[in-house]
């Protein structure tokens, strides 16, 4: 039995972004232990089972020319949508050719604090809301808007909005849907954004049966979900961008807001605590945060377009322009789980999760609360 397996990882950025885009090869497998039809559920197949391999490192920037080989290891395995049953999409980690985690390898970084902090202690959940912005590779505009100058309406029409005057890319946004579904990446759903050609989908916690929302899995599907988005785009002519303030003027930007929660903070009778606890340690770290959350924040986050001022903390209640959002559900019942606003479209969820344990899990505190 053969099966092609699509080998995804993280680039070094570019020489004028520090943002890590994604790259991906092919590679045709065969063996005894090749999944069933049943795909990675099939407890006979490990992602052990898919060999390490090498690639030229010196063209993604993350190694020179005259010692170019670096080495893609498997971490996590879906199934490919897009090329049927049998074969499959695998998310690798850069590793250097001794064994050891390259640089840009930020996924083992937020295992190291994983180790560092204990999960069972502290069961952390995440969920991602990521925002894009679709333009016709033809036009270089955002998807619907004219040739030339504005739409005829300003923002705010188009959200969750229904008519093709009202949106536009609906149909690449059902197909990237069904197949984030048929990947079995844990996405829960999809609107349209405030902007024309501006969407949104959600990786994370769905609350069925056998999912985790640890924060490896649900970086890790947000990951293969962004591939999938620019490879559909592909088909269609139409390049997904994650930047975070697309249109410059009166336009919202794009970000990933950021859900969180700790087991204290999900308890019924720690809840309110645990959750005041974790704001005040964000706030205090708020710095550190805003470097590690994404490129052209200070674009977006202008207190303005429901943000909060870059040089600004603040938190509340049903506030969408906060820095961290209590919703209003959870203010109420006084226990569940918070948003971030702060981090941009073009975040590396690892890097995001990785700051918030560290600030929340890792810092000093009071244990029985974070």
């Amino acid at each position: 039995m053969l099966a092609l397996a699509e080998y995804i990882w993280m680039d070094g950025g570019s020489e004028d972004s520090t943002v890590q885009k994604l790259r991906s090869k092919t590679r045709v497998i065969s063996g005894p232990r090749i999944p069933s039809a049943r795909g990675p559920s099939d407890k006979s197949f490990r992602i052990e089972d898919f060999p390490i391999w090498n690639f030229d490192g010196s063209s993604t920037l993350q190694s020179g020319g005259g010692n170019s080989d670096l080495t893609l290891k498997p971490v996590r395995f879906v199934n490919d949508p897009l090329r049927g049953e049998g074969n499959y999409l695998v998310m690798c980690e850069v590793m250097n050719n001794d064994g050891t985690p390259h640089i840009s390898n930020t996924r083992a970084r937020l295992n190291a604090v994983l180790t560092e902090m204990g999960t069972e202690k502290h069961d952390p959940w995440f969920g991602f809301e990521q925002e894009y912005t679709l333009y016709s590779t033809e036009t270089g505009r955002p998807l619907g808007w004219p040739s030339k100058g504005l739409p005829a309406r300003v923002q705010g029409p188009y959200y969750c909005g229904v008519g093709a005057d009202e949106v536009s890319g609906r149909e690449l946004v059902e197909d990237h849907l069904r197949a984030c579904l048929n990947a079995g990446i844990m996405i829960y759903g999809i609107n349209a954004e405030v902007m024309l050609g501006q969407w949104e989908y959600q990786i994370g916690h769905r609350g069925f049966e056998g999912e985790t929302a640890d924060p490896l899995t649900v970086a890790d599907h947000l990951w293969l979900s962004r591939y999938l988005l620019y490879r559909i785009g592909e088909s269609y002519g139409i390049a997904a961008t994650l930047s975070c303030k697309p249109e410059k003027g009166d336009w919202n930007g794009a970000g990933a807001h950021t859900n969180f929660s700790t087991a204290n903070m999900r308890d019924k009778e720690t809840g309110a605590d645990a959750i005041e606890l974790a704001i005040d340690k964000l706030s205090r770290k708020h710095k550190a945060h805003i470097k590690a959350y994404g490129e052209g924040l200070d674009q977006r986050l202008t207190g303005k377009h429901e943000t909060c001022g870059i040089d600004e903390f603040k938190s509340g209640a049903a506030d969408r322009g906060a820095s961290i959002r209590i919703p209003a559900h959870v203010a109420a019942q006084g226990y569940g789980y918070i948003e971030d606003r702060r981090p941009g479209a073009n975040c590396d969820p690892y890097m995001v999760c990785e700051r918030i344990l560290r600030t929340v899990c890792v810092s000093k505190g009071t244990p029985a609360l974070v």
